[in-house]
């Protein structure tokens, strides 16, 4: 598939998750298969603060190409000067506006999905992105509506399309539904068959075989995976063996778990310093440790440890 003039061999792709997404994991999905990664969603205001964290968050190496940073806000003109200074600074593969968050400390400052409520907004926030950033492919990625009584898909599909949008990300569930019930895949056919754009699927993708049911159910152009990667990066490399027609790898064992957790601890406390990144660590240690006899004490003792020393200790004693 192609979004703008960037070509993709594999369209599987890492979803944007909020307090996952940072540059460790990112890296690690993209050693695995990722084809396209993007960051956390990014406040546009905080972007044009020039705020020193906010900075971070965006911060990507060339590895990581083809990335996606996304980007959300609730005003035109914010949203164009935030597009305008990511693009400068950092010159990302791709520019994606947050259409989709359902979290309400976000969509009661009118943003992320709540754009979903006015289109004519979500038209002059698209517009305005599109027209700041010619040279870099803008996406969205977005929601099916507010609510069960105001979807919006396929309507805004055509719309999007000819404000010069060059793909649609869909998560399949309305705001209200937040990620409870199911995803309604019938949705994403819809959208694809309303746009020329390529559409790209999201939503209970929970193993690589969904990946390839989500193709056939949907017709969609490209599908993207979060929480099924979460202590889990080697989705990717399984699910792109099946795109390719080929026998996927068996899963790690729980030493190579271990190993690989202990990679991301790494980079965790590379990037983001020892304090701040055993912190961050704490949740992922959750989804590392998990699905094997015994692993529930582990779990809860990494997460409670109190620093570096500790964990490693924890982990040593993991067999």
């Amino acid at each position: 598939m192609k979004i703008g003039n960037l070509n993709i061999s594999t369209p599987i792709f890492l979803a944007p998750m909020a307090g996952v997404t940072d540059y460790p994991f990112r890296v690690l999905c993209k050693e695995q298969g990722a084809s396209v990664v993007y960051s956390e969603f990014v406040s546009a205001h905080g972007i044009i603060r020039e705020n020193a964290k906010t900075w971070q968050m965006i911060e990507f190496t060339d590895f990581e190409r083809p990335i996606g940073i996304q980007i959300f806000g609730d005003s035109p003109e914010v949203m164009s000067k935030a597009a305008q200074m990511v693009v400068d600074k950092f010159s990302p593969d791709i520019l994606d506006i947050n259409y989709g968050c359902p979290v309400p400390k976000v969509t009661k400052r009118g943003a992320g999905s709540a754009a979903l409520r006015d289109l004519c907004l979500m038209d002059d926030i698209t517009a305005a992105v599109v027209e700041s950033v010619p040279k870099v492919p803008v996406t969205v990625k977005m929601r099916a509506g507010w609510d069960s009584n105001s979807i919006v898909i396929p309507e805004v599909g055509p719309r999007l399309e000819k404000l010069g949008v060059k793909a649609i990300a869909l998560h399949p569930r309305t705001t209200k539904q937040s990620y409870a019930g199911e995803a309604d895949w019938a949705l994403i056919k819809e959208l694809k068959k309303s746009t020329s754009i390529p559409v790209i699927g999201n939503g209970d993708i929970k193993t690589p075989d969904d990946v390839m049911r989500m193709f056939e159910a949907t017709n969609c152009d490209g599908v993207m995976a979060g929480r099924s990667a979460l202590g889990n990066p080697w989705f990717f490399k399984q699910a792109n063996a099946l795109y390719h027609g080929k026998t996927p790898p068996p899963s790690p064992s729980i030493l190579e778990k271990i190993l690989f957790c202990r990679r991301h601890f790494d980079h965790m406390i590379k990037w983001h310093g020892e304090r701040i990144g055993t912190n961050l660590m704490r949740k992922h240690f959750g989804w590392y440790i998990r699905g094997f006899d015994g692993a529930s004490p582990y779990r809860k003792a990494l997460v409670c440890a109190p620093d570096k020393k500790s964990i490693d200790s924890i982990l040593d004693s993991i067999q």
